[in-house]
């Protein structure tokens, strides 16, 4: 076990006050506890360090960074954002292998972006967010990590909103007696050659692992609720010169990055307008039929909602895989899973020794607000009982002191999250500046700020094709009928909206030196 004067695993010499493992020792203290190490939690580290403030520490849960990018590594896991925009802006990459970077590309870039910025010594791997409660007395977090407890000024989660899987409630699925795994946990160790594999689901992840396995399985039953639009997936190798440019010529990358970036926005014009979505559509519907022939089948492929309703899918080589003759597409509802088999609603069974998941995550249902209470004890899922909601997607009512990267309404569904994740880091980097600078002890935003700021997201929602209005029921929206995920409109505005920290927009608190423990307030 290691000593807390001795230098810790990870690479940084662990302080005398920090605690050592199971709890044991003094609690220390922290300026910024961050969660989690994908793009949101390494890139608010960065930017914390870039600032001056050196007084925190990153909580990660596995044993390395990388996010929902080391989580995921079915095979053929890739990005269908372009590399050059789906990639820190201060930290660019010329050595990307093609237009679409693969996840064994991401999970390099990630890990090389913490080694080169410095950022290893902060990060303590094997520390899960067990509990986080807001100390009203004391104005800070008590934070439990599976390997002991922390207080910090200020929590920043980064644990992303696809981070937990969703495992559908079918009967009998707990009674499988064959191998059964969530496309995120994809187990390397069972051998699919000539297994009978069910897939379940049919949306982001099996776009991409399910023609990565078909020529290897022995059959392929692909269960599909809902069929979804894919359009051609334009990727293609850098060649030499393009890599020689990014490398040499001034400027170039950042030209590619903002070609990418503007000629994205022109898509959530589109789509706030789905007459012109129905453009985006017919691209998706040619691909459909230039790759499938046979006139039923496609009947059977075409979605009954507006392109983007729900997320719009990129793959050359979806359509081929699901035709090849070891592969059968089945439509109707599962009815229950068996020992060593699936039944549908029609009463057919079909044998199957492998069920592979590709049923989505917890995206309206998120698992961190269920470790997270603020003023007075509320529990962060509790507040959100009707709904998710923030303020500018970062901070939230009742919870003082807590920035949530990719919180409700960050989600795109035209561009990248990196565009988001700036912003909101940003944002946080910017309020911990007005809380030095005004000798804060805490700020919260006024509810009548962030039910301002939803009424805004409404109005971007409505008539959009992410609204009813798209005609489908996608991950996107809540029980109710709401968006709590995509922001339905440019992502210049909400960089814009989070480039300063409004004071006016929050409550603030700082301590007096005197024998009461109180915060006062400022106006």
């Amino acid at each position: 076990m290691t000593s807390i004067l001795e230098p810790a695993t990870d690479g940084g010499a662990r302080p005398a006050t920090e605690p050592a493992p199971g709890g044991r020792g003094p609690t220390r203290h922290l300026r910024v506890a961050v969660i989690g190490t994908g793009f949101s939690g390494l890139g608010t580290a960065i930017r914390l360090l870039q600032s001056g403030i050196d007084d925190f520490l990153v909580f990660e849960r596995a044993d390395e960074v990388g996010g929902t990018w080391r989580d995921n590594s079915y095979p053929g896991c890739a990005c269908d954002v372009m590399s050059h925009l789906y990639s820190f802006s201060f930290a660019r990459n010329p050595n990307w292998k093609s237009t679409f970077a693969t996840r064994d590309e991401l999970f390099a870039y990630l890990k090389d972006t913490a080694d080169r910025f410095g950022v290893r010594p902060h990060i303590r791997f094997g520390h899960e967010l067990v509990a986080a409660r807001w100390d009203e007395d004391e104005r800070h977090w008590r934070i439990e990590t599976s390997q002991g407890e922390y207080t910090a000024q200020v929590l920043v989660t980064g644990t992303g909103y696809l981070s937990e899987p969703a495992v559908p409630a079918i009967k009998g699925i707990a009674d499988f007696e064959g191998k059964i795994f969530h496309s995120s946990n994809w187990d390397h160790e069972h051998d699919l050659t000539g297994r009978r594999v069910a897939v379940i689901g049919t949306g982001a992840s099996a776009i991409q692992f399910v023609p990565a396995i078909q020529p290897e399985v022995g059959h392929l039953d692909l269960y599909q609720r809902t069929p979804p639009w894919v359009g051609p997936k334009p990727d293609k190798p850098n060649s030499e010169l393009h890599t020689r440019m990014l490398r040499s010529l001034p400027g170039y990358q950042k030209f590619r990055r903002g070609f990418n970036q503007w000629g994205r926005e022109v898509l959530a014009f589109m789509f706030k307008r789905p007459k012109l979505a129905e453009k985006v559509q017919k691209m998706a519907s040619d691909h459909l039929k230039k790759s499938v022939a046979d006139e039923a089948l496609r009947a059977r492929l075409t979605p009954d909602y507006l392109v983007a309703c729900k997320r719009l899918l990129f793959s050359n080589t979806w359509y081929p895989a699901i035709q090849q003759p070891n592969v059968e597409i089945v439509s109707d509802g599962i009815a229950e899973v068996r020992a060593k088999s699936i039944v549908t609603a029609d009463g057919t069974e079909r044998e199957v020794d492998t069920i592979i998941l590709g049923t989505g995550f917890q995206a309206t249902d998120r698992p961190v607000a269920r470790r997270i209470w603020g003023r007075d004890g509320v529990q962060l899922r509790e507040a959100w009982k009707d709904g998710m909601a923030a303020h500018r997607g970062t901070t939230i009512a009742g919870f003082p002191n807590l920035f949530m990267m990719l919180g409700p309404n960050t989600a795109l569904g035209h561009s990248s999250q990196t565009l988001m994740i700036e912003a909101q880091i940003a944002y946080v980097v910017d309020a911990l500046k007005v809380m030095d600078k005004r000798g804060l002890a805490s700020i919260e935003v006024r509810r009548e700020a962030q039910d301002a700021y939803n009424r805004v997201l409404d109005g971007y929602t409505e008539g959009s094709v992410w609204s009813p209005a798209g005609g489908c029921k996608s991950w996107y929206m809540d029980d109710s009928g709401r968006n709590p995920s995509i922001f339905a409109t440019y992502t210049w505005r909400f960089r814009k909206g989070t480039k300063r920290l409004d004071p006016s927009e929050y409550q603030l608190a700082s301590r007096v030196r005197s024998s009461s423990t109180r915060p006062v307030p400022h106006a």
